[in-house]
């Protein structure tokens, strides 16, 4: 009875909360999540959790969680009533979500930078989600607060969101050494579906030897897709596990791709296999949004209530797809007066590298890089981002800082006028945002090169969205 009343106060309080000001702990839009945190206790989280008919879903990794968080939303949405929330940290924003909205299944994305900030094993325990999304797990965000967290530190946290499931699927890219391995160690408890890439039709253009995540040893890879993403096996045993789902085919045309997918997986809806098989008309958008396609595909199929609705409702959404669904500031390559400019956000070198594969098949002629820098205490960052910009050999090089030490930038630019005598630096001041806005656009207009890349840190929203719309209108 008691416990009854601390949640009806407790539910009271965080909704009355979302009248105040937007301040306070993880930003305006936590705050009814942690109102209710405050006022109730671990048990009333379990019981919000709970009164969600199908359970929840959490999305993880280090990169594709929003934009496979989108596109799960916008596939089973069409067959479920949901509560959804992107770009977690906090247990506080999916409470919120939980509070404020109507929905019998919860998506959420949860990003997790190490365990005392991301409390995956309480996340896990207090929510008990159905399902667990891994899209990819690499070391470039292990840096919480500019100290450098150790990798193994930071994988053991992802692992954490999963570890004591009982019931449930998780859902992993088992191109991803990383991710497969926890699916395989979680396959006793509950259902695994795997996605992947199944043609070599895709291939890196500099790969690096990757440790096994079971044994430490150097794994052996047949073919690299993307970095660490590949076939690949150990002399420890470990190796790919096959796909429940597979993109077994790909036409990559520049205005547009078609892409044949087969899926053969266990839906938690119905207790069941369900297979199927799909040929989607995409836009161009690059090899890391074939692994979101795959991972949100992967889990829609896995957790629809209304599996004969599958083939029909992916075709709707992604045959219709234009490049509005990719989160701010994200990559895209722009057609601006006989050039092909590609401009976004890349924050880590996983996240250069799928720019820089993106672009490549543009840069048949003069091709010129403008890199915006990371900070200070990012040189591990730095040095993964560089590794990229060498492979892909630009012509030209312009330097600028990404975030807002000058000076750490210049010494970066340093570094990389060793390699291209002609590199460029422009100073350009953090605190006048306006003015950097303004002059990278400038560059990127005015460059005398037929292919640019512009990619590298800065702000999602405040730098990379703002200079996309100086060449797109929507």
């Amino acid at each position: 009875m008691l416990d009854k009343l601390r949640l009806s106060i407790a539910k009271a309080s965080g909704k009355s909360a979302s009248l105040l000001s937007k301040v306070g702990p993880g930003g305006g839009g936590n705050i009814p999540g942690y109102v209710f945190s405050r006022v109730g206790d671990n048990e009333s989280i379990s019981s919000l959790a709970s009164e969600l008919k199908y359970g929840s879903i959490l999305v993880t990794g280090t990169n594709g969680k929003t934009t496979t968080t989108t596109l799960l939303i916008k596939l089973i949405s069409q067959d479920v009533q949901i509560r959804r929330s992107y770009e977690n940290n906090t247990i506080h924003s999916i409470l919120t979500a939980m509070l404020k909205q109507d929905g019998d299944l919860g998506v959420f994305e949860y990003g997790i930078r190490n365990k005392e900030f991301g409390i995956p094993d309480k996340v896990q325990k207090l929510i008990d989600p159905v399902g667990v999304v891994y899209t990819t797990i690499s070391p470039e965000h292990s840096q919480v607060n500019n100290v450098k967290n150790s990798f193994l530190a930071y994988y053991s946290a992802k692992t954490l969101l999963s570890k004591e499931m009982k019931r449930g699927v998780i859902v992993a890219n088992c191109d991803d050494p990383r991710t497969a391995l926890i699916g395989l160690n979680k396959e006793k408890d509950v259902h695994v579906n795997y996605f992947g890439i199944n043609i070599t039709d895709i291939e890196d253009f500099d790969s690096k030897p990757i440790k096994c995540p079971n044994c430490g040893e150097i794994l052996k890879y047949s073919h690299n897709f993307l970095n660490h993403r590949g076939f690949y096996s150990c002399e420890c045993g470990f190796k790919r596990p096959e796909p429940n789902v597979k993109l077994v085919g790909a036409e990559l045309n520049p205005d547009s791709w078609k892409l044949s997918i087969e899926g053969d997986l266990y839906n938690y809806a119905i207790s069941k296999n369900v297979q199927f098989s799909l040929e989607l008309n995409v836009p161009p958008f690059g090899l890391h949004n074939i692994y979101n396609t795959l991972a949100s595909i992967t889990a829609y199929a896995s957790f629809t209530p209304k599996v004969e609705n599958i083939e029909k409702s992916v075709k709707n959404i992604f045959d219709n797809l234009d490049m509005s669904f990719i989160p701010p500031g994200r990559f895209e390559i722009i057609s601006y007066d006989n050039k092909h400019i590609g401009i976004g956000q890349g924050d880590n070198g996983d996240a250069v590298k799928v720019n820089a594969m993106f672009i490549k098949p543009y840069c048949k002629d003069s091709v010129e890089f403008i890199f915006t820098t990371p900070d200070e205490y990012e040189d591990d960052i730095f040095r993964d981002q560089y590794e990229v910009v060498k492979s892909l050999n630009p012509d030209h090089v312009i330097v600028v800082p990404g975030r807002k030490s000058i000076d750490k930038a210049r010494e970066y630019y340093e570094i990389i006028k060793k390699d291209f005598e002609t590199a460029d630096f422009y100073p350009l001041d953090y605190e006048e945002m306006d003015k950097r806005i303004e002059k990278l656009t400038e560059l990127a207009k005015e460059s005398k090169y037929e292919t640019i890349i512009m990619t590298g840190c800065g702000e999602e929203q405040a730098m990379w969205e703002s200079i996309k719309r100086n060449f797109i209108n929507r």
